[in-house]
């Protein structure tokens, strides 16, 4: 069997099944998000963690001029947020209008309903082709702290598997 081919990746990705994000950023007045099926940590010390960002995407436009970005783990009962955020263009339509949000640190912006976030200064950006990763320096974060807050399971890449992306044409 040759490995390498397009097919041969996405049977060896499928048997990875990782969470996806929503990624969250604001600069200039402005706020956007977007479901992302790459990111993880990368660095036990310093700790560090890396979002890919398609490049046709209005949150990497805005994510290039913001100093943080907030990621977000949704539970697997919230496709609609993933939905609300992988099919939908930022540039044409406010994503967060009627969603529970706040304001993190250096205006990052929290969605309430996240299963778990974090926000993370931009470190560097990497160019990997069609997307890039911002490299994330984690300055405040939330996570269920045990059994008395609910723990739903993270809603996976297959999971969201149904969603098309809403990128401009």
């Amino acid at each position: 069997m040759t490995m390498g081919t397009d097919k041969d990746m996405a049977a060896f990705t499928a048997l990875t099944d990782p969470s996806v994000y929503v990624v969250t950023a604001a600069a200039d007045g402005q706020r956007a998000g977007c479901l992302v099926g790459f990111a993880s940590q990368c660095s036990l010390e310093p700790v560090r963690f890396a979002v890919w960002l398609s490049k046709a995407n209005h949150t990497y436009r805005l994510a290039r001029k913001a100093r943080t970005l907030a990621v977000h783990l949704l539970p697997r009962h919230r496709h609609d947020l993933a939905e609300r955020f992988g099919s939908l263009c930022s540039d044409r339509t406010d994503k967060f209008s009627d969603l529970d949000w706040h304001e993190g640190p250096d205006g990052a912006v929290i969605l309430s309903d996240a299963l778990a976030w974090f926000v993370g200064t931009v470190h560097d950006r990497f160019d990997g082709g069609d997307h890039v990763a911002f490299l994330l320096d984690p300055v405040a974060a939330h996570a269920p702290a045990g059994p008395d807050e609910q723990q739903a399971p993270p809603l996976s890449l297959d999971d969201a598997g149904d969603i098309t992306a809403g990128h401009p044409a």
